[in-house]
This record gives structure tokens, sequence and C-alpha cells, in this order.
């Protein structure tokens, strides 16, 4: 076991293996595989949770940790997180966010409320595709901050894209106010896209 979790990529490997243990069983319980809406949707859901997880989890690692522990950490040991931790940390979390989106956009094509959903259920009035139509739009938004926004200011602020002192200065302060515009998002989307799961 402790050779398994000595390696991050043997770790995964046998988690994703324990996974699709635990699945054969838990379809095998209920009466066997059928290749259905419910399947797709079920795998889809777990796609979708999974990722989310990921990203949220990040963001508020950079919000809740990094950003606000900078200023303690010595000068001599800033470039050990600028120009390794915060770049991979960056790149989870932008294709984190991607995934989020295409996934949830998928789960509700698949369980049929995606029109609903995005049109925020103006027409049907559905509480529950109002909340997850306000929490599908608050997440698009937050994933195009994290695409469009903070990742070029975060490249120019890292050093990844050559610049002048006053430009990265500038773009490290706008990667910043756009990744907290995401942390104050992100509850109330986590709260609408929950929330939604109680109403009809």
């Amino acid at each position: 076991m402790l050779k398994i979790l000595s390696s991050l990529s043997k770790t995964i490997n046998f988690s994703i293996a324990l996974t699709f243990l635990l699945f054969l069983l838990l379809f095998f319980l209920n009466g066997g595989f059928v290749f259905d809406t419910f399947f797709w949707s079920s795998l889809c859901n777990f796609v979708h949770v999974s990722v989310a997880i990921m990203w949220i989890g990040l963001l508020w690692y950079f919000d809740f940790i990094q950003v606000p522990n900078m200023p303690k950490i010595p000068n001599e040991q800033k470039p050990a997180i600028q120009n390794i931790i915060a770049p991979a940390a960056l790149f989870y979390l932008r294709w984190a966010a991607f995934f989020t989106i295409l996934s949830g956009l998928i789960l509700a094509l698949l369980n049929g409320y995606l029109q609903d959903a995005m049109t925020l259920s103006i027409k049907s009035g559905i509480a529950k595709h109002t909340a997850i139509g306000i929490g599908m739009w608050l997440g698009v938004f937050m994933a195009f901050n994290v695409w469009f926004i903070i990742w070029p200011n975060q490249k120019r602020a890292l050093g990844i894209i050559d610049c002048e002192m006053d430009i990265k200065i500038k773009s490290e302060r706008t990667a910043m106010l756009f990744s907290r515009v995401n942390t104050l998002l992100s509850i109330p989307m986590l709260f609408t896209i929950v929330t939604a799961q109680n109403l009809y």
C-alpha cells in the first residue's frame, strides 16, 4: 500500500480502479446495466461534481491560502511558488473550470432541462430549473473570468509572458481581483446548485 501511496499517479489509478469496482457493485445491486439516459446522466454527474470540486478547491486555495500568505514568504522562496506551484495550480484550475461547464451542460441536456435552465425557467416557472440556471450562468461567468481574464493576466504576472514591470504589477492586481470575484460568486453558485436538488 505504501508503494501505491508514494506515487500520485499510482494513487489516482488505484482510486479509479476502486471507483470502477464500486460502480460495478452498485449497478449489479440495482439489477444490472442498462445503458440508458439515467446511466449516462449518473456518469456525467459524477464527472461534473469531481471536476467542480477541483475547480472550487483550487480557487479557494488561491484566495484563502496562497495570496494572503505570499507577503509572509521570504523573497528568496517566492520564485518556487511563482514559477512552479502557481502555474501548475492554474493549469488544473483552467481545465477543471472548462470541464465543469462542459459536463454541466451535457448533464442538463441529458436530463432535459438545458433550455429551461439557461432561460432561468421564465416560461415554465419551475423553481428547480431557475435555481440550476442561476448556478449555471454564475459558473459560465466564472469560467469566462478564469480563461479570458485571470489566466492572461497571470501569465504576465508570473513572467510566463515578458512585459514591463508596471504592466506585470497591474496584471497581478487584475488577476487577484477577478479571482476574488469568482470567490464571491462561488458561494451563491454552490448554494443555487445544491438547493435546486430540494426544489420542484
